[in-house]
C-alpha cells in the first residue's frame, strides 16, 4: 500500500472535483467516469485515496487490488509513487497511454504486464451510429426502419417524471432474463437502481426512454465526457419490440449532437457482447492492461 494515502468511501461531493481531474488524464476509459466509480462502488468496494492533482482507486473486491490512478499523468514522479507498493500490488484497467508511460520509466524492470481485452472500450462515430449509411450498417437500418413502421412509439428524455416507470421496465427485463440465476446481472440491477434513484445528483448524465402505450420500453443512460465523448453506460430494451435497441441507440444519439464520438465500454469477455459490439463497427479502442509490480 503506498504510504501515507487515507482510503476512504467515494461521495458525490467530491464528483466536480473528481472529474476535472479525470479529463486531465490522456485516455478517458469508460470505467473512470464519476458516474460509473459511484455506481459501482459498493459491488467492489471502491474507495479512493487523494494525493494533490491524483487520485488513487483501491477495489476491496474480489481479492484487493487498484484501479489506475487519475490525474495528471505526464510528469509524476512515478519511481517515487509506485516505488513505495508493495511486490506483488496488482493495478487493473490500466489505460494504453499511461501504461507505456510506466513502461518507459524507471520501473520497468518490475512490470509484469498483461492484455486485458476483456476491459478494452469500444469507440464509435456518433455520426456512423445515427446515419446508419452504407453496406456496413444495412441490417442494423432496417431494424430501425421495422420498428419505426410496427409501433407507435415516443422518445423522450430522461427525467425525473420518469424514473419510476423506467424502474418497473427495468425490474421486467430482470425477470424477463431471470437475473437472480446471475451474480453479474444481479449486480448490474443494484448499480442501475442505484443510479437513477440518485438521478438528479449527477452533474453529466444524460437518459432517453422510449415509450409505448405510455410505458417505458427501453431506456439508455449515457455520461457526458468532454470535450467530445459520450459514455453509453446503460441501454436497456424488451425484448417483444423487435428493432428496439436499434431504435433507443439511433434516437438517443440524434438528442445529443455534442457527441463526435461513443463509448459503449467493454465486452467483459461475453462472446455475445462482442459480436453485439462489433457489429456497430467500432472505429477504435481504448485498450488497457493489468500491471503487476514484481
Amino acid at each position: 500500500m503506498l504510504m501515507g494515502l487515507v482510503f476512504e468511501p467515494i461521495s458525490l461531493e467530491r464528483q466536480a472535483e473528481y472529474t476535472k481531474l479525470f479529463e486531465s488524464c490522456l485516455q478517458l476509459a469508460s470505467d473512470y467516469t464519476f458516474a460509473n466509480l459511484w455506481g459501482w462502488a459498493e459491488e467492489y468496494e471502491l474507495s479512493w485515496a487523494w494525493d494533490g492533482d491524483m487520485v488513487w482507486i483501491r477495489q476491496g473486491k474480489p481479492p484487493v487490488c487498484y484501479w489506475a490512478p487519475v490525474g495528471r499523468w505526464e510528469g509524476a514522479d512515478w519511481p517515487k509513487q509506485l516505488g513505495s507498493f508493495n511486490s506483488g500490488s496488482r493495478f487493473i484497467r490500466v489505460p494504453e497511454q499511461l501504461m507505456h508511460i510506466w513502461q518507459g520509466g524507471q520501473l520497468a524492470d518490475r512490470l509484469k504486464i498483461s492484455v486485458s481485452r476483456e476491459h478494452w472500450d469500444y469507440l464509435y462515430s456518433c455520426e456512423e451510429l445515427t446515419e446508419l449509411k452504407g453496406n456496413r450498417f444495412h441490417r442494423k437500418k432496417n431494424r430501425f426502419s421495422q420498428f419505426q413502421n410496427s409501433f407507435d412509439f415516443q422518445y423522450v428524455p430522461m427525467e425525473k417524471s420518469m424514473l419510476e416507470k423506467t424502474l418497473c421496465m427495468q425490474a421486467d427485463w430482470c425477470a424477463w432474463k431471470n437475473c437472480e440465476a446471475s451474480a453479474g446481472l444481479t449486480a448490474e440491477n443494484r448499480v442501475i437502481e442505484r443510479i437513477l434513484c440518485d438521478w438528479d445528483s449527477f452533474e453529466r448524465l444524460v437518459g432517453g426512454v422510449i415509450l409505448i402505450d405510455q410505458q417505458v420500453a427501453a431506456f439508455t443512460v449515457g455520461e457526458v465526457v468532454y470535450p467530445d465523448t459520450l459514455v453509453i453506460h446503460i441501454e436497456k430494451g424488451l425484448a417483444e419490440y423487435k428493432g428496439i435497441y436499434q431504435a433507443i441507440n439511433k434516437l438517443f444519439l440524434e438528442e445529443n449532437p455534442m457527441a463526435v464520438k461513443v463509448n459503449r465500454e467493454q465486452d467483459l469477455g461475453s462472446e455475445g457482447l462482442r459480436k453485439a459490439k462489433m457489429s456497430y463497427h467500432p472505429i477504435d479502442f481504448i485498450k488497457k492492461f493489468t500491471v503487476e509490480l514484481d
